[in-house]
């Protein structure tokens, strides 16, 4: 689509062009060599962190652990931070809330969640080490708290009302946000947590073909590496509990990318995409025009990227904040970012990511799996997804059992990547 077309059919959604161009680019930016740099695979392991049997404050044993709390997570990243590096200490007023070092990046997700992010790796021995890294780190300081670090869907025990959003502003909004636009979306602010795998991409083509096959093969690998036994303090009656969740949190800001099975799909519509909705969180922290801004972290119901930003390209910061309000099950960025899983122990994460690096970067891997989900549209994975919440190991996403879908990814019954 031109700039000219797009001025004519979409000037009614209020997208300003100077920003649909910078987007696109950071897109085309993203663009790997493939015979250099590229075949990375990018790891995030959120972490559901709760009290162990003998804490200090004599809570009960499995309840989530907030941040303020005396033994809490603040309390947590306080001890760990003569051991990492102080230029990458990331605060919000006076408050703690990220640490880094090289190869490793502590953040928190909005309920007290500690996510631990990777350097690029290329193989699975080389997250194994970094993690173990992490947990070399973290053990003492955790020890002393009365904390552990649950690798689950969801909170084993606790309700999500009975969990503070931690102090960061963005959060803040999007959980008033949650509160009034969307079914769930608080219980996955507070008490879910995910692994996510980002891949390269080698050519626009290549980006749109992976994004394809990553969100049909989505779901199926989703049942496969299940792993939220709980919900809301009991027995969870979802078989896909995160799915469940993000099916409701609004149809253009999670689930199946707009547009993605359009035969014109690309760059640009993808930047269209996140600019024509409403951002939900303003954020101007970065954006010069403001600098003096009373409230530069908001709420944004109904404001979209040109409400709120000046008519000028787009700077990085800009992009990303606009991009991150955007919870597709794969997220286009300057990489693809795969968002389907719970939260998975290390040995089950190490299983997924040399499924999924077998699956997107061997070349012929790639075509045969792409060729099993070729032609298929947004409402067929939307029934794939039902099906398998339905029907469970009796469903057949896409018309095919679900053995077929194991030899095809080459796993065992127990999630074991065999190859093929």
């Amino acid at each position: 689509m031109s700039i000219q077309e797009f001025d004519y059919w979409h000037q009614d959604r209020h997208v300003n062009p100077q920003h649909l161009e910078s987007v696109a680019a950071f897109h085309r930016a993203g663009i790997k060599d493939a015979a250099g740099h590229g075949g990375g695979l990018g790891v995030e392991i959120e972490h559901l962190p709760v009290r162990t049997a003998d804490n200090p404050v004599s809570a009960p044993e499995g309840t989530a652990v907030t941040y303020a709390e005396e033994h809490g997570i603040r309390s947590v990243l306080e001890d760990l931070r003569g051991l990492y590096d102080p230029a990458e200490e990331v605060y919000e007023g006076d408050f703690l809330l990220g640490l880094g070092k090289e190869g490793i990046r502590i953040s928190l997700e909005p309920g007290g969640q500690i996510e631990c992010s990777f350097s690029v790796v290329h193989s699975a021995g080389g997250l194994e080490r970094l993690y173990a890294d992490f947990l070399q780190n973290i053990g003492p300081a955790l020890r002393r708290h009365g904390v552990q670090l649950v690798t689950q869907g969801y909170q084993p025990h606790s309700l999500s009302e009975d969990i503070d959003v931690i102090p960061r502003k963005r959060y803040r909004c999007m959980d008033a946000y949650f509160g009034r636009m969307s079914g769930f979306g608080r219980n996955m602010m507070r008490a879910s947590a995910s692994v996510q795998i980002s891949i390269d991409y080698f050519s626009e083509e290549d980006a749109v073909a992976k994004m394809r096959t990553g969100t049909a093969l989505g779901p199926v690998l989703a049942y496969f590496f299940r792993n939220s036994p709980y919900f809301e303090g009991q027995a969870s009656p979802y078989r896909l509990l995160r799915q469940h969740f993000w099916t409701r949190i609004g149809n253009s800001r999670a689930g199946v990318t707009p547009g993605l099975f359009d035969g014109n799909f690309g760059f640009e519509q993808a930047a269209y995409n996140v600019l024509a909705s409403p951002l939900m969180v303003a954020d101007v922290t970065q954006t010069p025009e403001y600098a003096q801004e009373s409230d530069p972290v908001r709420i944004a119901a109904f404001d979209n990227a040109a409400d709120v930003y000046p008519d000028r390209a787009l700077n990085d910061y800009e992009i990303s904040h606009i991009i991150s309000t955007h919870f597709n099950d794969v997220r286009l960025k300057n990489f693809i970012e795969l968002r389907h899983w719970d939260s998975l122990p290390i040995g089950r994460t190490v299983q997924l990511l040399r499924c999924v690096a077998h699956v997107f970067y061997d070349r012929e891997a790639f075509t045969e799996a792409s060729s099993y989900v070729s032609g298929i549209r947004e409402v067929d994975v939307e029934e794939c997804k039902l099906g398998l919440q339905v029907y469970g190991d009796a469903a057949l996403p896409y018309g095919r059992p679900l053995d077929f879908w194991r030899r095809l990814l080459g796993l065992d019954r127990d999630g074991t990547y065999r190859g093929r």
